[in-house]
């Protein structure tokens, strides 16, 4: 899977460390793909990370086959 990132997340990713692209990875592969409540062509997936037992909310947006954008990641715990 290849990530591309946005302007928010560059600025963000500085201040969110613990989160890389393997979490990321791994939350968007193991999480069912569901609509965002506010963009119509973004999509969440939220998963519980194992190491640490947290949840991470990935909002993202496919951009083609293998290829995916990341619009910003977060703990909700």
């Amino acid at each position: 899977m290849e990530l591309e990132y946005s302007e928010h997340w560059k600025r963000k990713r500085k201040y969110r460390k613990d989160i890389n692209d393997i979490i990321i990875e791994y939350a968007i592969t193991n999480s069912n793909a569901l609509k965002d409540k506010y963009w119509e062509n973004a999509l969440n997936a939220i998963c519980r990370v194992p190491p640490s037992g947290r949840i991470l909310k990935v909002v993202y947006r496919k951009v083609s086959g293998n290829k995916v954008k990341i619009i910003t990641a977060f703990w909700l715990d």
